[in-house]
């Protein structure tokens, strides 16, 4: 099954919906790069992270269903009850949560999506660093990973702000195991992402927005 267990698949779906359409309806969004996004197989996508809003959006606007792995926090009440219902898995931060993990690793063995914000927590979005968890999962599920840049969420103001989304080409992790491989494949996440969040920084820069 390439969502977790326990989930809703018409829920999941509807929750896609609300993303893309409802929820998405307060930005101008736009998407780039949404051809580069593998229709099949097990696929790592990995995203910035400056606002609350990026994993709605990007919840709603990719074509596979993506199941994320959302801070624990966030699993209390009717909220935590429907998270779990349309497939997002909650984490322990700050530590390497082994069950999130394990669940996240069934869905892409299964040929599902994860998603994940590398940075760990939210803040400018720039990725000057990255945890270890998104390059564990690619490499030990031989998942591809898909990195997108999200911008024009972090301390949006006004009406209905532009938001791009830019996906970048999908890649594999270099082979290797131990510690100091897992450190050079975070690196190389990390680089890959940093880098596509610039690219998109000076598109947006170059036609006067921020």
């Amino acid at each position: 099954m390439s969502v977790p267990q326990g989930t809703v698949p018409w829920l999941f779906d509807l929750g896609r919906w609300i993303g893309r359409v409802p929820y998405a309806w307060q930005f101008r969004i736009r998407v780039h790069g949404r051809d580069r996004v593998p229709l099949s197989g097990g696929v790592v996508v990995v995203a910035n992270h400056s606002s609350m809003a990026d994993g709605p959006i990007l919840f709603g606007v990719l074509p596979r269903r993506v199941t994320f792995l959302i801070k624990q926090e966030m699993f209390k009440g009717a909220a935590g009850y429907l998270l779990a219902k349309i497939g997002q898995i909650p984490v322990k931060r700050g530590e390497a949560d082994r069950t999130a993990l394990t669940s996240a690793l069934s869905v892409l063995k299964a040929g599902g999506v994860i998603g994940i914000f590398p940075e760990g927590t939210r803040g400018e979005g720039d990725v000057a660093s990255a945890q270890n968890g998104a390059a564990w999962l690619a490499k030990t599920s031989a998942a591809m990973v898909l990195p997108i840049a999200c911008r024009g969420t972090y301390q949006a103001k006004g009406w209905r702000p532009e938001v791009d989304v830019l996906i970048g080409e999908p890649f594999h992790l270099p082979e290797g195991k131990g510690r100091a491989a897992l450190g050079v494949a975070t690196e190389q996440v990390r680089d890959r992402l940093a880098t596509l969040v610039a690219e998109l920084d000076g598109h947006r820069k170059s036609e006067g927005r921020r």
